[in-house]
């Protein structure tokens, strides 16, 4: 039958959740420690526990060798020949245990062994609830507010306790001692004043069991939660998936007349919960994750660094940013893409400056007026940052002037170097591809139709006196003379003279 004292233990052990042979082990040390103070020895102590009778025997040890010869610390060595007389057990290589009395011990060493007992109890208790919740991060349990510590709560989870702090907390939650509420386990840390155990009421895995709890679709896997981003005490956005195609995933999860949506808000103190059906293709997900604003379209930036543009109209801007970027915020984090969410407007006058950019990357050179003007003018002129003749037309003599080493006769110059410059450009021939040329005629010209003209009939260096036109449009010569005209036997001469606003048809534009 079991001692009262190892009863004692027993009953301890199972209020602690620890093991009682640890007990047992931490009172012996303890008795081993307090031994060793009152006799002010070193020798190597060791001390038992009778279970049946309750009683606590001290021990000297000792290690028996074969002669006085091979002793060298007569604290903890023995000879044989010693050994025989106080054990006839003794054998070389064993261990001679002298018991030691402990009735006097005194109240110092037996303060001294309750604060180890207590010590290798504490650090037990320790290992026990790390090695138990340790295993259940991210799982919800049921809790009790044990006490409020300026701002956070301590919970009473059993076992041990835990600690809530204020990040880990909803803006709109506050508790009372003694209510009993659902926590996230979110860590659990080895401090020396125990293990640490911290829970939330802010992590999306509560928001993640609330529906596990109120929708059967989601406990029995019929519909999936995909993603979940939460900013608690303000607004929540879940996004599902049905994995049963006669299956509504955001009406599974609404309910009838919102019921089961409702009841999550009411545990979450009012919090704001958005259900959005899940999608494979990032657009369309993009465009359902940030309602209730309404998307004009969505483009993809660059897909490997998951970077989305959203154009939205300009009356819809503030409402897909959200209070405080609020909603875009919350819509990224659901994605688990970059948004960056601009209105129309904004995006006009981005294509406005990227089509400006182009054109000012065409500017002129200053190098083309640098016979003009002279290079010690040029590099004061690089040296103000002006690089482009186009930009030095926009200046005005009085900022020419500004320029350090540029003065009147020198701003002159400049003017006359650009005017040449564009005026060069004014002057440059237009040239058009394939544009018909009309030749004006005067009224009393003379214009000779020679379609069949033969090569021997054409004119020759021998005849200077006549000039040779040749209109495009009708692909026809015109033999003119000053004087006259000196037709042959085999032309037929049309004149033109009675008729002057008479035009020339071309047969082949009819």
């Amino acid at each position: 039958m079991a001692s009262e004292l190892y009863n004692v233990i027993d009953a301890l052990s199972r209020e602690k959740g620890i093991n009682p042979d640890i007990v047992v082990s931490a009172i012996e040390d303890a008795i081993v420690v307090a031994t060793r103070k009152f006799y002010k020895t070193q020798e190597i102590l060791r001390a038992a526990l009778d279970r049946e009778t309750g009683a606590i025997h001290a021990y000297s040890v000792k290690e028996i060798l074969p002669s006085e010869d091979d002793i060298e610390d007569p604290q903890i060595q023995i000879s044989l020949e010693e050994a025989l007389k106080i054990s006839e057990d003794a054998v070389v290589g064993g261990e001679l245990l002298q018991e030691k009395s402990i009735e006097g011990l005194g109240r110092i060493a037996a303060q001294l062994a309750k604060q180890v007992i207590f010590q290798k109890v504490r650090e037990a208790e320790r290992d026990t609830v790390f090695n138990e919740y340790h295993n259940r991060v991210n799982e919800v349990v049921n809790a009790t507010v044990k006490r409020i510590e300026g701002p956070d709560y301590i919970f009473d989870l059993g076992k041990t306790e835990a600690r809530m702090p204020r990040k880990e907390q909803s803006k709109l939650e506050s508790f009372a001692v003694g209510e009993r509420v659902r926590v996230v386990i979110i860590r659990v840390e080895k401090a020396t004043k125990g293990p640490g155990v911290i829970v939330s009421r802010a992590a999306p895995e509560l928001v993640s069991n609330l529906f596990q709890t109120e929708v059967p679709e989601i406990y029995d896997n019929t519909v999936v939660i995909r993603a979940i981003a939460r900013e608690a005490g303000e607004r929540t956005k879940i996004a599902v998936m049905s994995c049963d195609k006669d299956v509504d995933a955001v009406g599974a999860c609404v309910g009838m007349k919102g019921m089961r949506v409702q009841s999550i808000i009411r545990e979450l103190r009012g919090e704001k919960i958005d259900i959005i059906a899940y999608h494979e293709d990032p657009v369309t997900f993009a465009e359902k994750a940030l309602q209730p604003a309404k998307v004009s379209r969505v483009s993809i930036v660059d897909s490997r660094e998951k970077h989305l543009e959203v154009i939205v109209d300009d009356t819809q801007l503030s409402l897909a940013i959200g209070k405080k970027g609020q909603n875009v915020r919350l819509a990224a984090k659901l994605l688990g893409w970059k948004i960056d969410i601009k209105s129309e407007e904004e995006k006009r006058q981005e294509v406005e400056q990227q089509m400006n950019s182009l054109v000012g990357n065409s500017a002129t050179s200053l190098e083309n007026i640098a016979a003009a003007v002279g290079d010690p003018v040029l590099e004061k002129l690089t040296a103000a940052g002006i690089s482009s003749v186009e930009s030095l037309a926009d200046m005005t003599p009085e900022e020419l002037e500004a320029i350090p080493g540029i003065g009147p006769e020198t701003v002159e110059k400049i003017s006359v170097a650009v005017n040449n410059y564009f005026s060069t450009l004014d002057s440059a021939p237009e040239v058009t591809s394939a544009d018909p040329v009309e030749v004006e005629y005067p009224s009393d010209s003379l214009l000779t139709t020679e379609p069949d003209l033969a090569p021997e009939e054409a004119p020759s260096e021998e005849q200077p006196e006549q000039q040779i036109e040749i209109k495009q449009d009708c692909g026809s010569a015109v033999d003119s003379e000053t004087e006259k005209a000196t037709p042959t036997d085999e032309d037929e001469i049309d004149t033109l003279g009675e008729h002057p606003d008479e035009q020339f048809i071309d047969p082949g534009n009819k």
